[in-house]
């Protein structure tokens, strides 16, 4: 009996364990992907004098991590316990928490080629970036507080 219980418990523990990773990543990309989107809004703020160049990196920096955050692997079930903020709604409507990374996936791939000249370009480029972000944590993420 008492290996049994060890058993369990053994299993209980994997599983948990195994969700701490992915939730890590995920939480480590959306900071990224923070730190990038208020580098961006500074430069649309006029708080710091554009620069196309930290333009550009900073939008490949957010379509890179868009493709990442379309990687299965991130996204297990069960994976929105513990320190997660995502929302059940990922697993539940599947279909549509694909349609937004993939929006965001191709939104960002865009600004990318646009590559923003200056601010005006990047204020709309931002717009549509930014909904995505918006529109996504709406649905899929479970407000703290």
């Amino acid at each position: 009996m008492r290996k049994l219980v060890f058993a369990i418990s053994a299993l209980a523990l994997g599983a948990s364990a195994s969700f701490a990773e992915p939730i890590a990543d995920r939480v480590a990309l959306m900071k990224a992907n923070g730190a990038a989107m208020g580098a961006l809004s500074a430069y649309v703020k006029g708080e710091k004098p554009y620069d196309a160049a930290d333009v550009l990196a900073q939008l490949t920096k957010l379509s890179a991590d868009a493709q990442k955050n379309a990687d299965p692997a991130l996204w297990p079930a069960g994976s929105n316990t513990g320190e997660s903020t995502a929302s059940p709604k990922i697993w539940e409507d599947a279909a549509g928490f694909q349609a937004a990374v993939d929006k965001f996936k191709a939104d960002t791939a865009s600004a990318v080629a646009a590559a923003p000249a200056d601010v005006d370009a990047l204020k709309v480029q931002m717009g549509v970036v930014g909904s995505n972000c918006a529109s996504c944590h709406e649905a899929f993420r479970v407000k703290k507080g």
